[in-house]
């Protein structure tokens, strides 16, 4: 058993990076079955679990520290050194700002329920 802080070699925050649970989290290294030529990339066995669970299957912050049986300050930290490296791509969810207002949803549903 690994201690966290170890995992992290002792940061607790993700550098500039601000991971929300519900952000999406994509691998953007090729399938190793698809493209056996290209190397792996040299990073520890738990950022390589990580990258091996979002190769094809994108999985929120939240996701994978459950599949990971690890704390989500320490996914952050682990998903902040992936997306420095370039090896994952991140999807942020929209801000409730963007999101539009309740009112125009209901006005378009009267809308379709009159068709």
């Amino acid at each position: 058993m690994v201690r966290p802080y170890a995992m992290t070699r002792g940061r607790t925050g993700a550098g500039e990076q601000q991971f929300d649970l519900i952000a999406v989290v994509v691998t953007e290294l090729p399938d190793p079955t698809l493209a056996p030529d290209v190397p792996e990339p040299p990073v520890g066995p738990e950022q390589a679990h990580i990258l091996a669970l979002c190769r094809g299957n994108p999985l929120s912050v939240a996701e994978l520290a459950a599949d990971l049986d690890l704390p989500v300050g320490v996914v952050r930290v682990l998903l902040g050194d992936l997306l420095a490296a370039g090896l994952i791509r991140v999807r942020r969810p929209v801000p409730p700002a963007l999101l539009p207002d309740e009112r125009i949803l209901q006005e378009v549903i009267r809308g379709l329920r009159a068709l």
